[in-house]
């Protein structure tokens, strides 16, 4: 369904009769907030796409709203725990602590994702597995502030296929985080946000709403098949689970939106006395794209089928809600890099490495020199970053300086162009260049030693297919755009940044901005809040 011309015609002029300076969270101008985050959404799809986009989906941002072609974050983990903190707190990872989507703890003695937490469990689902939560932040959110102004009037939540992507949005403070149980698809949180699932979550997931998604086609425009969601096995013989058949195709991100309007219709958001918040990070470009790469027909096929999924989820919001009282924000968490293939075919230098080589011979020299005829394992290697084991170091009595250079030189070796450890980014011992400060960004005081190396251009870490992590155009440049009442519709080349985001919308909504923001207001797209008066 397509948002009829007519009716946003009217909304359009209902936004020219009402002043920007009556909006406030206080008072529930906006009624909802909704934040779109496609996951590995480079900045220059929306371009490529634009002449196939009809009505009413992205078009109703990049027409009716203010649309920034020059977003870039600003530093050199672009991975998606990093890039969902970074939206919604305002900061970079040396603001808001998540460098990475997993890294090595030194207490644990193991390899931690962003978010797990062993404090919490899982709730939707049996087994009593533990939970997520947002304990690594070391900032708050958007959300937080929102529910700090309005002391706790405003309603929080975030939804996506991935914990991290789900759990980060949200922020301490959220009402609700939900993910997916990868293997039946269905939507489960942490005890963190509350002992058991709703009734309607409940509800939702005894219907077995997943079902309906499986056993499907996906074909493009012109009827030619994609992909199937057929069961089949996985690599390892097991049975393949939602997240892996069906997770790469448009039908999750119909999926999440089934559920997000759920969500809306039985929390009531946008019914109450203030400003409700809700994120929405859409995984499946991201599952499909380390596979296909970012120039692909399957990705085209992709963001079609998408933009139709907004148009629809748009529509409902307009009903639901009324697009005069709505906020929409959308951006994504990183890019991706071209398939090493396609751009060797080009001329340009591009390989696929394999980080479980490099870990081993990374390992290989640093046994070599601390510890000959041991077999000890001094690392842990996520491409472009090894995470370093204290434990294993602290027997040949070296010193974390040490072992992050001699980790770094490794690293060289197998590939890497040049490093930065940890103990450097924390004494901001960097080269006063944009790439310095782009990795100064990066440092977190978290986890263990780490040395993050510096890749070559379209190089990546897996044998096949694609990644991120770098800190290139490719991986850097994301969307970002506003749909709304105060924002001007247009097309800025200004330059932006993901942190902006979150400011922006802290100051029109007249809360404060995150602990750790350190964005800027994106004050040309902002209609004059008293344009009426003429001129000043």
């Amino acid at each position: 369904m397509r948002i009829p011309a007519r009716l946003l015609a009217l909304v359009l002029i209902g936004f020219a009769a009402v002043s920007v300076g009556f909006a406030s969270a206080y008072n529930a101008h906006p009624k909802l907030v909704v934040v779109i985050v496609i996951d590995q959404f480079r900045g220059d799809y929306l371009e490529r796409y634009r002449d196939q986009f009809p009505e009413g989906g992205f078009r109703l941002l990049l027409d009716h709203g203010a649309n920034f072609t020059d977003c870039n974050y600003d530093y050199a983990n672009t991975r998606t725990a990093p890039g969902h903190a970074t939206l919604f707190t305002g900061a970079y990872s040396n603001g808001h602590g998540i460098a990475a989507n997993e890294w090595w703890d030194p207490k644990l003695k193991k390899m931690v994702t962003s978010v797990e937490d062993a404090e919490t469990k899982l709730v939707g689902i049996s087994g009593g597995k533990p939970g997520a939560s947002p304990h690594n932040l070391l900032a708050d959110t958007l959300g937080d502030e929102l529910k700090l102004a309005t002391q706790g009037q405003s309603r929080v939540f975030s939804i996506s296929l991935k914990d991290r992507a789900a759990v980060l949005p949200g922020g301490f403070a959220a009402d609700g985080a939900y993910w997916i149980d990868a293997k039946s698809g269905a939507w489960i949180t942490s005890t963190y946000y509350r002992p058991d699932l709703p009734k309607w979550a409940q509800d939702f997931n005894a219907a077995d709403r997943a079902a309906k998604y499986w056993d499907r086609e996906w074909k493009d425009a012109n009827g030619t098949l994609l992909r199937s969601t057929a069961h089949r096995k996985s690599r390892d013989g097991s049975e393949a689970g939602f997240y892996e058949v069906v997770g790469s195709t448009p039908f999750a991100n119909e999926y999440e939106f089934e559920f997000a309007k759920e969500l809306i219709v039985y929390e009531k958001l946008g019914e109450d006395k203030a400003t409700d918040l809700l994120a929405i990070s859409l995984s499946a470009n991201d599952i499909l794209g380390h596979q296909v790469g970012p120039d692909s027909p399957d990705m085209a096929a992709m963001a079609l089928a998408l933009d139709h999924e907004l148009a629809d989820f748009f529509n409902f919001l307009g009903h639901q809600i009324g697009l005069a009282d709505l906020w929409i924000a959308l951006s994504a968490d990183h890019g991706i890099s071209a398939l090493p293939d396609a751009a060797k075919k080009l001329r340009i230098p591009a390989a696929n490495l394999d980080a479980g080589k490099i870990e081993a011979e990374i390992n290989a020299s640093l046994n070599s020199k601390f510890s000959p005829g041991h077999n000890a394992t001094y690392i842990k290697f996520d491409y472009p970053v090894a995470w370093l084991n204290e434990d294993a170091f602290a027997a040949p009595h070296v010193k974390e300086h040490d072992a992050e250079v001699a980790t770094g030189e490794a690293m060289k070796q197998s590939g890497l162009r040049d490093y930065f450890t940890k103990s450097q980014l924390a004494h901001g011992e960097v080269p006063d260049t944009d790439l310095g400060r782009k990795y100064l960004h990066s440092y977190t005081p978290e986890g263990s030693w780490y040395v993050m190396g510096v890749p070559a251009p379209y190089t990546v870490g897996s044998p096949r297919g694609t990644d991120h992590a770098s800190p290139y155009t490719y991986d850097t440049h994301v969307p970002l755009a506003f749909y709304g009442l105060p924002f001007r519709a247009g097309t800025y080349r200004t330059h932006a940044e993901p942190t902006d985001l979150a400011v922006t919308l802290a100051s029109l909504l007249g809360i404060n901005a995150p602990t750790h923001a350190v964005g800027r207001v994106l004050t040309e797209a902002l209609t004059p809040a008293h344009a009426e008066g003429g001129a000043h």
